[in-house]
Parts: structure tokens; sequence; C-alpha cells
């Protein structure tokens, strides 16, 4: 891993750089929201953002996606070709980085890799920017507020924001960035900036996010709690938790036949475990009919299950899940209900 510094002046030439090879993804302001999305100039792209309404997820699991196609009456299959075109997302906070981490060993590094999202993330470079916390942010609780691995290139505005420590990881990203500006060594004052923005983003957060121990513990003891009663009473079955979550990763496998029934398209779509019809299995039995025990699966496999697999929680504490919510259902009040019992 290497670090060097540019200066933020020369932000927009690296972007429109990019754009000569590449598709560009960035935050891009859309009303008083930002969003990812693909852009035609720099001048559209905002790095000083807050949250995006959802995470750039969808650029590797598209929300809907056709696997293949089927002739019913000639009983032929024709598999789905997929164009995947070399792909940078620009801006990305190290929350979602994390997220895309978390992805990759359930698509990517387990034992039946997914080849649609392997092609995806292979094409795909990863450019990462610093933030600032907002007061939903909790990413610090679960230690995704920096990411250590997972992007190509990583830009930390230091001092007065002129200037940018770039830590530069793959060989295909720094060639590139390297023909696209002047990268300088850091020097002391460069290396003081960056500890001393570290500091004031650390002080940042939120005070008053509950920062509980033994979180997985926690979520095992309270198992069968009256709570969950009562969240499962609000939830709505909405499943916008799910839809700007940066990391559920289920999915859903449907055939959409022509009115004829002669031929037909295989398609995987998102899927929410907090959907009523997520648990049905043939027969019609619903191993999760109500929304209580649904509400309690999702927090239990972001906070218990996924870390007893891979060491780490699902959740990234992004915070998009708190603004989604009209029911105020996500992991900061299952953190304060904990808080809670710690008191009594």
């Amino acid at each position: 891993m290497l670090y060097r510094v540019i200066e933020a002046s020369e932000l927009p030439s690296i972007i429109e750089g990019f754009m000569e090879s590449y598709e560009v993804v960035a935050p891009v302001k859309r009303g008083d929201r930002f969003v990812f999305d693909s852009v035609s100039s720099a001048d559209e792209v905002e790095l000083d953002y807050t949250t995006t309404v959802s995470s750039p997820k969808k650029y590797l699991l598209p929300p809907e996606e056709v696997l293949f196609n089927f002739d019913v009456e000639g009983n032929d299959v024709e598999e789905s070709v997929i164009e995947i075109k070399p792909r940078v997302i620009f801006g990305v906070h190290a929350c979602d980085i994390n997220a895309f981490n978390r992805m990759d060993l359930v698509y990517r590094s387990g034992k039946y890799p997914d080849p649609y999202y392997v092609a995806r993330r292979e094409k795909t470079i990863i450019v990462g920017v610093s933030c600032m916390p907002t007061d939903t942010c909790f990413c610090n609780l679960w230690n995704s507020d920096e990411a250590r691995f997972g992007y190509d290139l990583f830009f930390t505005k230091i001092g007065d924001g002129s200037k940018y420590i770039v830590s530069i990881v793959s060989v295909e990203a720094g060639t590139l960035l390297e023909s696209l500006c002047d990268l300088k060594y850091a020097t002391d004052e460069d290396r003081i900036a960056f500890r001393e923005y570290t500091a004031r983003r650390a002080k940042a957060f939120n005070p008053d996010m509950p920062d509980i121990k033994e979180v997985a513990m926690l979520m095992d003891t309270f198992h069968s709690d009256p709570y969950w009663e009562e969240l499962g009473d609000r939830c709505l079955s909405c499943t916008a938790c799910a839809a700007v979550c940066p990391s559920c990763f289920c999915f859903d496998i449907a055939d959409f036949v022509a009115p004829d029934g002669t031929k037909g398209t295989r398609k995987r779509l998102w899927d929410s475990c907090t959907s009523p019809s997520f648990a049905r299995v043939a027969g019609g039995h619903n191993f999760r009919p109500r929304a209580m025990h649904r509400v309690r699966h999702r927090m239990y496999h972001k906070l218990n299950g996924f870390q007893s697999n891979y060491d780490r929680m699902l959740c990234v504490g992004c915070g998009r899940c708190i603004k989604a919510c009209k029911a105020n259902i996500n992991p900061v009040e299952v953190l304060k209900f904990f808080e809670e019992k710690e008191v009594q």
C-alpha cells in the first residue's frame, strides 16, 4: 500500500480521466438528498455528501437481473449474456466499502462463488473518500468507520480541504492515477493534518449512540423477550430497511412466463426477510408467519448469525435504515433496549 498526496483542485481532472476508460458512478445531488448514479461530468459529483439514500450495492448485485430465458415448447434454455462494462464507483464511504467486503464473503469467497457478482466485482474499481459522521451514523460501534481493505484508492481530505492523502492499493488504479495528477510524497505537516482529521472525526460521532459490548451474546440472551413482540406490532413489512441496506444480500428467483405460456424468463430479484412471504415454502407453510418473528430474525442475522460464521457484524452502521423505517425499527433501537436491560 502506498500513500501519496494530491491537491484537491486535481480531483475533477482525475474523475474526467477515469471517464475515458470506465463508466463512472458517483454520489450526485437529487433535490435535498444524495444518490449514487452514473455521471458524465465531474461537475455532477458531490464528494462532500452525508449519506446516500441507498448504497452502491446495486452496481454489484442489481435489484433485478435475468438469469436465463426458456422456451417451453422447444424445451430449450438460453443463458443470459451479461455485458459488464469496466466501472469505477467513485466516492464510497468506509461503511459502504466494509459492506462490499461482507458481500464478498458471501458471493465471492464462499464455497460456491456467484459468477454474476464476481464478474461485476472484478471489473469494478472502488474509490473511497473520507467523511464526517451524521447523527444517525454508528459505524464506529462495529469498527466499520475505517476501510482497511476492499478498495483500490481512498482519498482522505486533510488540513483546510485543499489536499487529500491518497491510499493506493491496486496497480491498475494507481497507474492510472499517476497519469492523471501530480502525486507527491507526504510531508510531516501532511501527516500531522491527517492525524488531526482522524481525531476530529472520531469525536464527531453521536455520543448518544449506545456502545454495547457482547451484542451477539445479548441477542441470544433476550431471544424470547416480549420486546420482539412490541417491534413486530410496529413493523409494516414494507421491506424499506432491506432496500436501503448496503449489506442485505438475500434474493428470490422468479419465472416470468409469456401470456401464451410458450416462453419465459427466470430472474433473480432482491428479497427481504421482513417480507411476509420470505419464509413461506411449498404447501403454504410459513416458518416465520408473524412480524415479530421476521423482525427478530433480521436483527439476529445482522447482529449475531453473520458474526458466528464470518467473525464480523453484518450491520455496518451506515444509519440508512434509521431514516427509511417509518416505524422506528433499527439496530440502534435494539442497542437501546440492551442498554435498558443493563441498567435494571
